[in-house]
Formats: C-alpha cells, sequence, structure tokens
C-alpha cells in the first residue's frame, strides 16, 4: 500500500510502498477512504509524542470501509462503513468497566502507538469495543471528523464542560476542534465567544454560530476583552489550540465558579504547563480534561448529526490527495489554516 512515512522527527516525510497491514485476532483492517489532518499529527512529526517508534506512518482521525477481520471479531463484517475514537480501549480494564474507554488503561492510538491512517489501509485494535458504524448516507469526509475532532469537541463541551443554553461559552483557537466547538456549544443554545489569531477562522466562527469574535492579542488583554464581552466572565471557557497562552487566557477568562476544559495538548520540554491556579482558588474555578469520546458515547452526537442540527460536514473546508499530505503536515507549525483539512488516500494528484 501507499503510506505517508517518516524516518525522523521534525524532518519531510514522504508517501512510499509498505506492506499491507493484517489484522489482530480481536481486530480489523480499514480500507481508509478519508483521514483528516489533526496538529496532534504535527505534534506527532515533531516528536512531541513519546509512544511513537521509527519509522512511522501518522494519522489517527479516519472513516473508511471494513476490509479484513480478525478470527475474535463478532460484530463487524468487510464492507461496513465505519469510524473510530482515536482512543482504542481494550475493553477489560477498570477505566473500561465504568465505560471510560476514552482513558483506558491499556488504549493504543493510530498514528501513535502503531502506524495509523495516512495510508490506504489501517489495522485497529479491539474492533467490538471500538469501532463505530458510520451512516450510508453520510460522506466519508464528515465521518472521518466524527473519530477525533468533532467527538472530542462535543464531549468536551457536552459532557465535560457540561454546558447549558444561556451560558456564555469562550472557545480559544478556532482551529477544527475549536470550529466544532463553537458549533456545538451554539446548538445547545449557548452564547459563544470565538477567539483566534485569524480573522478568517473567526470568520468561520460566525457563520458556525459564535456571538461575538475576538482577535487574541495575548495575556493579559485577550482574558479582560472576553470577561467584558461576557460582562464579568464565561461560564465555560475551552482551550481548543494547546499553548500555555491559549490555557492561561481560558482560565483568566472565566467567571466566579466557571469551567475550564484544557483540549489541546500541551507540549512542554518539562512536561509541565503554568496555570493560574491563584484564580482557580479566589474563585472556586474547576479545571478539566477531556480526551476523545468512547464509541458507546457516539449515539446521541450522531442522532443530532443525522436530524441537522449539527453539521461537521461545513467544517470541512480542503481535501487532498496523499501526495500532497507531507507539504501540510509540516506547515501545520507556522500555518494550521481554518477548518479542517481532509485526505483522501486513493485520490492520485
Amino acid at each position: 500500500m501507499r503510506a505517508v512515512v517518516f524516518e525522523e522527527f521534525g524532518r519531510p516525510a514522504e508517501v512510499r510502498q509498505v506492506p499491507d497491514p493484517e489484522p489482530a485476532e480481536h481486530g480489523v483492517v480499514v480500507r481508509v477512504e478519508a483521514t483528516g489532518l489533526c496538529r496532534s499529527d504535527w505534534h506527532g512529526w515533531m516528536g512531541h509524542d513519546p509512544d511513537i517508534t521509527l519509522p512511522h506512518v501518522p494519522g489517527h482521525e479516519l472513516a473508511g470501509v471494513v476490509e479484513a477481520v480478525g478470527a475474535r471479531v463478532a460484530g463487524w463484517r468487510p464492507g461496513d462503513r465505519v469510524t473510530v475514537p482515536f482512543v482504542c480501549a481494550c475493553g477489560t480494564c477498570p477505566a473500561c468497566a465504568a465505560g471510560d474507554q476514552q482513558v483506558c488503561e491499556r488504549q493504543t492510538q493510530p498514528g501513535f502507538h502503531h502506524w495509523g491512517s495516512f495510508a490506504e489501509y489501517v489495522a485497529l485494535d479491539h474492533a467490538d469495543v471500538n469501532l463505530v458504524a458510520v451512516p450510508d448516507d453520510m460522506a466519508h469526509a464528515t465521518a472521518a471528523g466524527l473519530g477525533c475532532r468533532f467527538a472530542t469537541a462535543f464531549r468536551a463541551v457536552v459532557q465535560q464542560g457540561r454546558v447549558a443554553a444561556g451560558e456564555w461559552v469562550a472557545v480559544h483557537g478556532c482551529g477544527g476542534v475549536g470550529l466544532s466547538a463553537v458549533m456545538i456549544a451554539a446548538a445547545c443554545g449557548a452564547r459563544v465567544v470565538a477567539v483566534d489569531i485569524s480573522r478568517r477562522a473567526l470568520g468561520l466562527a460566525r457563520d458556525f454560530g459564535a456571538a461575538e469574535c475576538l482577535v487574541a492579542t495575548g495575556a493579559p488583554g485577550t482574558a479582560a476583552a472576553v470577561r467584558e464581552l461576557t460582562g464579568g466572565g464565561a461560564h465555560l471557557s475551552l482551550d481548543a489550540l494547546g499553548s500555555p497562552a491559549t490555557c492561561a487566557a481560558s482560565v483568566d477568562g472565566l467567571r466566579r465558579r466557571g469551567r475550564h476544559v484544557q483540549v489541546g495538548l500541551l507540549p512542554t520540554p518539562d512536561g509541565t504547563t503554568p496555570v493560574p491556579m491563584a484564580r482557580a482558588i479566589a474563585l472556586e474555578l474547576e479545571i478539566l480534561g477531556s480526551h476523545g469520546m468512547a464509541a458507546h458515547a457516539y449515539p446521541a452526537m450522531l442522532g443530532l448529526v443525522r436530524s441537522g442540527i449539527l453539521r461537521p460536514d461545513l467544517l470541512v473546508t480542503s481535501t487532498i490527495a496523499l501526495d500532497a499530505t507531507p507539504a501540510a503536515l509540516a506547515a501545520m507549525g507556522t500555518a494550521p489554516g481554518a477548518g479542517v483539512t481532509v485526505i483522501e488516500p486513493w485520490t492520485r494528484t
């Protein structure tokens, strides 16, 4: 099969022929019809993830068709249209037994723990626990985002963030996750302040329901502007980008007893990020993390998508072939773009 491969962190990847994957006894091989280009893939390429071994094929946000199944797989057959959470759970650890597969103790992630979906085929673990059926009338490019960005944003806003109609929600960073969060929060009846440095991204946020759009100016100006726009601070704030500056601005922009949800990854040399904990204590703020969404939680989100209340298809702003992926991956560090870029591995340039 053809796949995007890199041999060194931060060095150019290339498209080459590699062996086709084989399914584990509990897993499947999926023919990848669409896979999202996500900032997490860029972090992996840069060497920010300790689970990656070289050489490596990135990609974790995908949709496609089951090609082959392992001997112990009961619920899936070749030809099934599927997506998958980027956290592939084991199904048997204490976290999984409690229904918390998104924090599985023995999780694997395509594109991180093993070769991923920037390829014509990808192997996925524990299929009966992790695969999610894709409706026949849903485009693969739309379904791909449900594996990571859109589902991650849904859980961050609805389940972890506990959004309520009429609340002010600040979304810091309007890439794929952030725009998804804007759309979801607005659909829930919240008033959304979208924050980004890109006016194009903010324009999309306005289209997806943001009540206010704010050009980020850095600390402390951004947080002060959020507090002013919201009459004292957001009830719920998300860092959907992942940087010390956006994390701090998200926390500082909250009102009393507000809720901060950290969604974007925060890679720093020592593995820690400063958080304004004095403000968290004084205002009794909640500091929450959000890490994907378990497969069993997808029906509520899919119901809203099928009804037209949520429109993840509108987030896709660019579609590229596999050959264009190495350059697009490298560009995410300096020009992440607006909206979602989807790779179609079987398309030829």
